[in-house]
């Protein structure tokens, strides 16, 4: 239950921009196009009209955002939920039907929906540029050349692969190998290959991710909040391959690559579970935000940040994004979050028993095919009251 949109809709992300973007299917060649697209900020405007040929790219990303948001939360109480077939506050536009739910602003389930929509759509315009599917960018040849000696510091002769995110001034990275100290893997490799477009991709989202926070100024705490964590989920690679006998790797070819979104899904949770609580503070003439606690670490410019605790999630309250916990499934012999005590929020579960039909007794047939039976039997499913 709320874990899919239903047909015909395009899933989106807790970002307005994003979600009216998800709803088109084409039109944006009219003059009047991008001008019609409700919730975009005038920059955003601006960028459409310029790259409509992105806005698909854009699409992508919002979709592959939504999916593995769900993946990583499928059993938590707040599981990524779609808003289609939900009666939505006066303040969401229509289009964005079909929209994770956006729980309160500020919280850490915010945090992650903000960093997984800036990855998505980095990731999905610099794959568009590698393919060749954007007149303005292609895959990124300029890197050539041997790496300097003495960087990296790993030279033990093994495929390897590091990656950093983007500092706080939200600059992409520059292409010129020795402008990136200490993230190569060993000394004296060779740049080849025709890496994927890290900077334009990553230009590209922080000019339009971005801008609708640039726009509420950066003495706003969210707008800093947000800005911050836009900035964690989007990553740089440099993978490498040995080459050489034995694999001695006398010789050592690398190239820039997004990681798998899965991988930045992945990363990105544990740095949800990781996520530091912070207040604004004035220093000088800037705010930051900072720890709300001595006790807690640091934060990087790698971490996700967040200003407001979260709520339970236990019960329906459309107004702050919560569908509550009643009707999902649970596993009643679980002691973690997908277990019937804690999805449940100690209610009870109801607990009925449903027929499966499933392929079994599998058998392989020359030439070339495989037969199956069809097998029916009763499973005991567990549901939230």
């Amino acid at each position: 239950r709320h874990t899919r949109a239903a047909h015909g809709f395009c899933p989106g992300l807790g970002l307005p921009v994003l979600c009216s973007l998800c709803s088109l299917r084409g039109g944006l060649q009219d003059p009047g196009g991008c001008k019609g697209l409700t919730g975009l900020v005038e920059e955003q405007v601006r960028i459409c009209q310029r790259q409509v040929e992105a806005m698909d790219a854009v699409k992508h990303g919002a979709e592959l955002a939504v999916k593995e948001c769900q993946h990583q939360f499928h059993s938590r109480r707040w599981n990524c939920s779609t808003l289609q077939g939900l009666t939505l506050p006066h303040k969401i536009p229509s289009q964005q039907m079909g929209a994770i739910s956006h729980p309160a602003a500020g919280t850490r389930e915010s945090a992650f929906i903000h960093a997984i929509s800036a990855a998505g759509v980095a990731f999905a315009v610099t794959r568009a540029c590698s393919r060749g599917e954007l007149e303005k960018c292609g895959c990124d040849r300029k890197i050539r050349g041997v790496s300097p000696e003495g960087e990296g510091g790993d030279d033990r002769g093994q495929n390897t692969s590091c990656s950093t995110a983007l500092g706080p001034s939200g600059t992409p990275p520059r292409t010129s190998p020795s402008s990136l100290p200490g993230l190569f893997p060993s000394a004296g490799f060779q740049w080849s290959g025709c890496s994927d477009n890290l900077s334009y991709g990553i230009a590209f989202s922080q000019a339009f991710v971005d801008n609708p926070e640039r726009s509420r100024g950066i003495s706003s705490s969210r707008a800093l909040m947000n800005l911050h964590n836009n900035e964690a989920g989007r990553k740089v690679r440099v993978e490498c391959k040995c080459h050489g006998v034995s694999g001695s790797c006398e010789v050592r070819t690398c190239w820039k690559v997004m990681p798998p979104f899965r991988e930045v899904g992945n990363v990105l949770k544990e740095k949800f579970e990781g996520a530091t609580e912070v207040h604004p503070k004035r220093v000088g003439s800037r705010k930051l935000l900072v720890p709300k606690s001595s006790r807690f670490k640091p934060y990087t410019a790698h971490d996700l940040v967040y200003l407001l605790a979260s709520p339970d999630f236990c019960d329906w309250d459309p107004r702050r994004g919560v569908f509550g916990t009643s009707g999902r499934q649970c596993n009643r012999t679980s002691p973690a979050m997908d277990g019937c005590e804690l999805l449940c929020c100690g209610r009870g579960f109801h607990t009925a028993q449903t027929e499966v039909v499933e392929r079994c007794s599998c058998k392989f047939r020359w030439c070339c095919s495989v037969k199956c039976k069809q097998c029916r039997h009763l499973v005991e499913v567990h549901s939230c009251r």
